[in-house]
């Protein structure tokens, strides 16, 4: 049975007092939200602990945006999973296409981040995805194999999430087609041997388009970036219809 899981990636907004206003206002509306949907908030490194201790007793998960390899090191900027655990983080973004474009991960950095996340039982998302230019090329499907098939090498399907965030529609308003989402789902599923990994969907989510994003059969949930600041916004794309 595949997990239906909506995550905000919060990316380098919200200050420690502006996480804990969100909460304030976003926790009343998903108290009544179906059980069955998993809640993520993936949080800036300085927001995780307070944020931990605020959600302590509710449904909503903590999610961290990156993961070391080594548990300890001189590795600057860095931070293990035996930091994150501690804090109570259960889930954490690898391989999000702005860490791959100005940070340099590569698809090896991304499988090491992926091992040491479930190393730590914490339950990485995996994200894959194409350009503008690979995509008018007709290049999709060969650019998110190539990904896959780098990445997952050792991983356990057991303990994963993966989103599929085509680059081009990250934060620029232009959501991917969602039987176009589908279908490229639907062919990232066929090359998994655990075929109830939970695979969202990222790309411009809003409240306007998470309806019918959601009614694809293929889709698992979502990966929210900017709809995800603000609590209005992200309770309506967790209470989709």
């Amino acid at each position: 049975m595949r997990k239906i899981l909506i995550a905000g990636n919060w990316k380098m907004y919200k200050t420690q007092a502006e996480a804990k206003a969100f909460l304030q206002s976003f926790l009343p509306h998903v108290e009544n939200t179906d059980p069955a949907r998993g809640i993520i908030l993936c949080s800036p490194f300085t927001a995780l602990d307070p944020m931990s201790q605020n959600l302590h007793g509710s449904r909503v998960r903590l999610g961290a945006q990156n993961i070391h390899w080594e548990e300890v090191g001189a590795y600057t900027g860095e931070v293990s999973g035996v930091m994150l655990k501690e804090i109570g983080v259960s889930y954490v973004i690898v391989g999000h296409s702005e860490r791959r474009q100005y940070f340099g991960e590569t698809d090896e950095t991304v499988n090491l981040r992926l091992k040491a996340a479930q190393q730590y039982a914490i339950t990485p998302i995996l994200c894959v995805g194409e350009t503008k230019a690979q995509r008018d090329a007709g290049e999709t499907e060969a650019v998110i194999l190539a990904q896959l098939k780098a990445d997952l090498v050792g991983v356990d399907q057991s303990n994963l999430v993966i989103a599929y965030e085509p680059i081009w529609a990250i934060g620029t308003g232009d959501t991917c087609e969602a039987t176009e989402a589908n279908r490229v789902i639907g062919l990232i599923r066929a090359q998994l041997d655990n075929p109830d990994v939970p695979i969202q969907y990222g790309g411009s989510v809003k409240p306007s388009n998470v309806d019918e994003i959601m009614a694809q059969p293929e889709i698992d949930g979502a990966l929210v970036g900017g709809a995800s600041l603000e609590a209005g916004d992200f309770a309506r794309i967790v209470n989709y219809e």
